[in-house]
């Protein structure tokens, strides 16, 4: 089976523009959450923000094993802790660093169906929700590296073809990412 939709990868211009408000929510956006949430199945991901498959919305999906979840328009309302963890991200394929992230995060925004949705994470979904909201804002994870790590993960992503005029990951993770401490290539 093919997901419906080629995940974006770094290079691609979508990937670096703020996502716009979602004004309405109708089959159109409903179809595409699904979809979304199809490739990001496939991907053998936990979360997919709608920039990476070249939709400019505020939407994304996750799944961190309670089941398929969306949200519309989510904004972070609060904060607390710091926790480290071996990040990657499905548009920057095969790789992952240790980011520094708040540990607890409180979410805002929509479902589906209009209803609002409220939710307090820790740890992985936490860092689920600021990673993809990051997206949405146009953020890509390299931005969270110092310098030298981010010369050094640009260095990486040249030398394995990525992002040079490439608009899809690879169908398959690269190899390296077996190689990562948790393999949290993920989101």
């Amino acid at each position: 089976m093919t997901a419906p939709y080629d995940i974006r990868i770094i290079g691609d211009p979508v990937l670096r523009r703020r996502a716009a408000d979602v004004t309405e929510v109708d089959s159109t956006l409903v179809r595409i959450a699904d979809g979304m949430l199809e490739t990001m199945y496939e991907a053998q991901g936990v979360g997919l923000a709608a920039p990476q498959i070249g939709v400019r919305k505020r939407l994304f999906v996750w799944d961190v094993g309670d089941g398929p979840r969306t949200i519309v328009n989510p904004e972070i309302v609060e904060s607390d802790g710091e926790w480290v963890f071996d990040e990657g991200c499905l548009s920057v394929p095969g790789l992952s660093w240790e980011i520094v992230r708040p540990k607890q995060v409180h979410v805002v925004g929509h479902d589906l169906d209009g209803n609002e949705v409220s939710v307090e994470a820790d740890e992985l979904e936490a860092r689920l929700f600021q990673h993809e909201l990051d997206h949405l804002d146009g953020t890509l994870l390299i931005e969270r590296l110092d310098e030298e790590r981010r010369k050094a993960a640009l260095r990486t992503l040249r030398e394995l073809g990525i992002g040079a005029g490439s608009q899809s990951a690879p169908q398959r993770p690269l190899a390296v990412a077996d190689t990562a401490p948790s393999g949290l290539r993920l989101l």
